[in-house]
């Protein structure tokens, strides 16, 4: 026996297993250099009887210690420190080289130009509510059931799914999926139409990229949706923008547009157009898919929250009733589940689905296969239907919260329709209120909004702001609209 064990000891590590807790403690000893290569170290007897654990908690450590490098055991001999330690320190690749002190602060080539970002409002200054639209609960979520599927996917399937996989997504989530798009939206989607993603940005983003050749003409919707914007344009696409009514697209407009030139596709959201809400009205949508026929025109439905519908009967899409091949259709799991996850998918024509699955493949071999396994568990159990009923049953009555504390605090000063879904509301300033000295003077009072300006094609100032609700409960949601009206008072003070 050596000298460093009397002054070893195992510092508790939480739940980890007792074995790895000395396994770990042992290659600290050798990173400090109390433990050089070619020491030995004490029997396995001997050690468990110092320490006062079970010899095989001794046996399984080395074991461990064995796989990963760090020690040897040799026959009738003993086991030591292994000579060529499983982290050797990297040496310079010349003499010559010197070692940089910190990334270098310019590039030394050309780079294209800058993009500009999309705010998604994720970070806020401590004690403020932000009401950002599109934000579902992640409170609401079953972490504990989507955990246990999680694991036994895992331990169902391990050498499968940490392996390298089909890009065309797990074929139990496509499967699941399309089940539930079928009953739910009237799809009529199989698993050989359907390509999972990881999210829906990553479905615009393949469609666009397989879609749009530069100087292609896309339509879209003003105000509308600006990510899928930059999608586009990446892809080289020109975008004219088309303008939404209270009946949502206006597709005169757009008719207009394919008289005048070719047209390669239309991006919309008909369901709850992005970001005010109106369902785009039944003869727009029987115009639309007319149009697109004739003028072989992609229509590209992104159906962001199909599920949150609180009156009446929700409207099935576009792609429901699409027996031409026009439609292209993007969905998410985001705001049922959570997005942390990162669930998206693409519905459509196997030819065009064939090369989505080959061009994912070329940016993200694979999707998160355990998760899509746990997720397929979880559809098929029938767990993610009770979840947006649950969900839906909670933003129904934030939706009548914040609408009923907005008529309170702020008067004649807003006017808004209460939408029959989604997941925010679509206010109107009065004209002499300046929406931008408002946001300025609601931030000072700890609370941010979407102005209207954010959505807007051209950037332009407007009297329009966007208010989320999904994410917060009736209480935060009245108090949001008290500072609401504290900042609307200060601004037209300032």
């Amino acid at each position: 026996m050596l000298g460093w064990e009397q002054r070893f000891t195992i510092e508790p590590a939480g739940d980890r297993p007792r074995f790895v807790q000395i396994a770990q403690a042992l290659v600290a000893e050798v990173r400090r250099g109390r433990l050089r290569p070619g020491d030995p170290l004490p029997s396995s007897r001997a050690l468990a009887q110092s320490l006062g654990v079970h010899r095989n908690t001794i046996l399984a450590a080395y074991a461990e210690l064995r796989a990963e490098g760090w020690i040897v055991s040799e026959p009738a001999r003993g086991t030591f420190v292994s000579q060529a330690l499983p982290d050797p320190s990297p040496r310079r690749f010349a003499p010559s080289a010197t070692l940089r002190e910190q990334v270098p602060a310019r590039a030394a080539f050309d780079l294209p130009p800058a993009i500009e970002p999309f705010r998604f409002d994720t970070r806020t200054p401590p004690g403020t509510i932000a009401l950002p639209g599109g934000v579902p609960d992640v409170g609401l979520v079953p972490a504990a059931l989507l955990a246990r599927a999680y694991r036994r996917a895992l331990q169902r399937d391990a050498k499968a799914l940490l392996g390298y996989r089909d890009p065309a997504g797990h074929p139990a989530l496509r499967a699941a999926l399309a089940t539930m798009l079928s009953a739910t939206r009237g799809l009529a989607a199989d698993a050989d139409s359907l390509l999972p993603t990881r999210g829906s940005q990553m479905a615009l983003f393949l469609v666009a990229q397989l879609l749009v050749r530069p100087g292609d003409v896309v339509a879209v919707e003003d105000p509308g949706y600006r990510p899928a914007w930059e999608a586009l344009r990446r892809a080289g696409a020109r975008l004219v923008p088309i303008k939404v009514d209270a009946d949502g697209l206006v597709v005169d407009e757009l008719a207009a547009l394919v008289a005048r030139e070719r047209v390669r596709a239309v991006y919309l959201t008909p369901h709850h157009q992005y970001p005010s809400t109106v369902t785009l009205a039944p003869g727009r949508r029987l115009e639309l898919l007319r149009l697109a026929r004739g003028a072989r025109m992609a229509v590209i439905e992104d159906d962001y929250d199909h599920e949150f519908h609180y009156e009446g009967r929700p409207v099935l899409p576009l792609a429901s009733t699409d027996a031409a091949g026009s439609v292209i259709y993007v969905g998410t799991l985001s705001k049922v589940l959570a997005p942390g996850l990162r669930l998206g998918y693409v519905v459509a024509p196997p030819p065009l689905l064939a090369r989505l699955v080959v061009l994912r493949s070329t940016i993200d071999l694979q999707g998160d296969a355990i998760l899509e396994a746990a997720v397929a568990e979880l559809i098929a159990d029938g767990e993610v239907q009770r979840q947006v009923r649950r969900a839906r049953r909670a933003y129904h009555a934030r939706r009548d919260a914040l609408a009923a504390a907005l008529h309170e605090q702020l008067g004649d000063a807003v006017s808004f329709t209460t939408p029959g879904g989604g997941m925010a509301l679509w206010l109107r300033a009065r004209d002499d209120i300046k929406v931008a000295a408002w946001e300025r003077g609601a931030a000072a009072h700890g609370v941010q909004f979407q102005p209207g300006s954010r959505f807007a094609f051209d950037g332009r100032e407007c009297q329009q702001l966007r208010v989320g609700f999904a994410g917060l409960e009736e209480r935060k949601l009245r108090e949001a609209a008290r500072r609401l009206a504290a900042g609307l008072e200060a601004a037209r003070r300032r």
